[in-house]
């Protein structure tokens, strides 16, 4: 509430200066030159700009838009844009392939967007009927200029409530009150948060809150955050939150009126910088941090995610995710690889004979599902190569993953498994 009352005095100020202008004929003061708040309102001066120094403030790029993509390097790939955020990946989001990627292992400050991580975890761990009180030490979590929906000690939310009001408001003391449901103290929600992002592959990020304020302990990269949101985006749960554009929390058991809540993604529909096919995201922000931006778009078969870290603004963060999105649909395209569902005969070592039922040197897999990559127009699949590897299971069937690559770079994988599934269910029905 108190950045949309900051909002709206700096619109009556700006439209003030601006009339002043008209009946004075005085030169503009260069009033937008000095950047963008964290929500993408233009930052509003009243210190007049000399005719002779307005060439100096014009917004330059960042030291690292010149930068070069680390993906620019494979022989082949389209070259990517120039982008001001000091880190980014572009990947779609059902092959996994990287699309566009530079310092994607450069280790900085998420800030809100580690509520995705959040929200994922409370998905999978709370039911509908869950109720969420929060706590004292929730209540009193956030400072002055955090975002906040107010929530009071003992007030009760239900889970669908908490979990809007941490993906739409970015209300830290809820997704306090969130990690404490879960798991019952911040410091154990933090280590679940962390063996979770081991297993979505992360190798160099470590959470150390549930909201993402600032904490040397508590960082990311551009990389692991987007296996992160892929993985959230399969949540369908998950999505339900994401894509929210407005949402509304009834008067509770501490607080007589409606809360609404509005999501402060500017690309979605309706937005500032809507771009077509977005579906939804997280925005972050803190001085430590700078922008953060997470966002997922679709159009024809792709989705893609798209994570900024460390923008200079609000604005650039949102140019940037679409200069890469134009890239992503622009170059690309997902390709079938028109997989036979026949057994994929593999050829096994001669200690694993027993463990896969002594079948001899070679042993089936089946594919149950089509099998896609995305790749650069142009090229064709029979450039591709294919690594296989047998990954073991503790209970159910053995796997065989097949990961697809172009050059060094993969762009799809399939999984198979030791029998035929589908067939077992019509045998048994």
């Amino acid at each position: 509430m108190k950045n949309m009352k900051k909002r709206s005095l700096r619109r009556i100020f700006a439209g003030i200066l601006g009339i002043g202008i008209l009946l004075t004929g005085t030169a503009p003061c260069a009033a937008a030159a000095y950047g963008y708040d964290e929500y993408g309102d233009p930052i509003v001066t009243a210190t007049p700009v000399p005719d002779s120094q307005a060439a100096a403030v014009t917004p330059a790029h960042s030291s690292y838009y010149s930068q070069a993509a680390d993906t620019d390097s494979i022989d082949g790939w389209p070259k990517g844009p120039g982008i001001e955020a000091q880190a980014a990946v572009l990947m779609d989001v059902n092959t996994e392939a990287v699309l566009y990627s530079k310092n994607a292992d450069t280790q900085l400050y998420p800030a809100s967007i580690t509520k995705i991580l959040t929200t994922l975890l409370a998905c999978e761990n709370l039911n509908a009927k869950t109720n969420i009180t929060v706590s004292e030490k929730a209540s009193t979590s956030v400072t002055a200029g955090d975002s906040s929906i107010y929530a009071a000690p003992g007030e009760v939310f239900t889970r669908d409530q908490a979990l809007m009001a941490v993906m739409l408001q970015s209300a830290n003391e809820m997704s306090v009150a969130v990690a404490e449901q879960v798991s019952g103290s911040v410091k154990k929600f933090a280590e679940l948060m962390n063996w979770r992002a081991k297993l979505f592959g992360c190798k160099n990020t470590h959470f150390n809150n549930p909201n993402g304020l600032p904490d040397e302990n508590h960082y990311t990269t551009a990389s692991d955050m987007a296996k992160i949101a892929k993985s959230a985006w399969l949540n369908p749960l998950f999505r339900r939150y994401c894509t929210k554009r407005y949402y509304e929390i009834p008067p509770t058991n501490k607080f007589a009126e409606a809360r609404q809540l509005l999501n402060h993604h500017k690309m979605m529909k309706n937005g500032e910088y809507y771009y077509e096919g977005v579906r939804g995201g997280k925005t972050g922000y803190t001085d430590a941090s700078g922008n953060t931006l997470v966002t997922y778009c679709k159009r024809g078969n792709m989705t893609l995610v798209a994570v900024i870290l460390n923008s200079t603004s609000a604005a650039n963060a949102y140019s940037d995710t679409a200069s890469l999105f134009n890239y992503g649909f622009e170059n690309f395209e997902k390709v079938d690889m028109k997989v036979s569902m026949d057994p994929v005969p593999f050829k096994v070592l001669p200690c694993n004979k027993y463990i896969l039922k002594n079948n001899g040197n070679t042993y089936p897999f089946y594919y149950q599902t089509k099998v896609y990559v995305t790749l650069p127009k142009g090229i064709k699949k029979s450039q591709l190569n294919k690594r296989q590897a047998v990954l073991q299971n503790a209970v159910g069937p053995l796997r065989l993953k097949s990961k697809y690559y172009y050059k060094k770079q993969m762009v799809g994988w399939g999984m198979q498994y030791e029998r035929n599934i589908v067939s077992d269910l019509l045998l048994t029905s």
